[in-house]
């Protein structure tokens, strides 16, 4: 009987699996619909009344997605504005849903990465995620990695899809 040999595991492949740089904590949307006249207009003494009184202590160290389920027009400063209560409690604060949220915190984490170690080598991006990575970071570290890498990949040692080769 053959010894099995793993080639992956022996081979110069680098494994950028975005998973590994999901960042820890809770998720958190909020919707100012609910401080909104019938979910619509915005008043605005009583919408900085309700603003005050809020517990903004609940959003303690949590990631914060700010937005609107309805059509409402809203002024510019009205998602400003919860956001002066709710920053000195939150991790992050952006305008938007979960997903903006979580490419916003994927754009700071993937500026921060030294991608020289993937110099001329080939490099696949895993594909498989158990936590929720957006698309938008899959694009997003294509780009990084692209200068550096001789090939880049998607998906699974087992049944990667070639994206890039450099013309070197």
């Amino acid at each position: 009987m053959e010894e099995i040999v793993n080639k992956v595991a022996g081979s110069a492949l680098e494994v950028f699996d975005l998973e590994d740089y999901y960042p820890k904590g809770t998720r958190t949307q909020i919707d100012i619909s609910q401080w909104l006249y019938e979910g619509f207009l915005l008043k605005e003494k009583d919408f900085r009344e309700v603003l005050k009184t809020e517990d903004w202590s609940k959003y303690q160290n949590q990631f914060v997605a700010i937005h609107c389920a309805t059509d409402a027009i809203l002024p510019a400063w009205a998602i400003i504005l919860v956001t002066v209560y709710v920053a000195p409690f939150a991790k992050k604060v952006v305008m938007g849903t979960i997903s903006d949220l979580e490419t916003a915190l994927y754009q700071e984490i993937l500026a921060d990465i030294d991608y020289s170690k993937y110099q001329d080598k080939p490099v696949i991006i895993k594909g498989c995620s158990k936590k929720p990575v957006p698309e938008s970071a899959y694009v997003m570290a294509l780009q990084k990695l692209q200068p550096f890498a001789r090939s880049i990949m998607y998906g699974e040692a087992c049944s990667a899809v070639p994206l890039y080769k450099s013309k070197k």
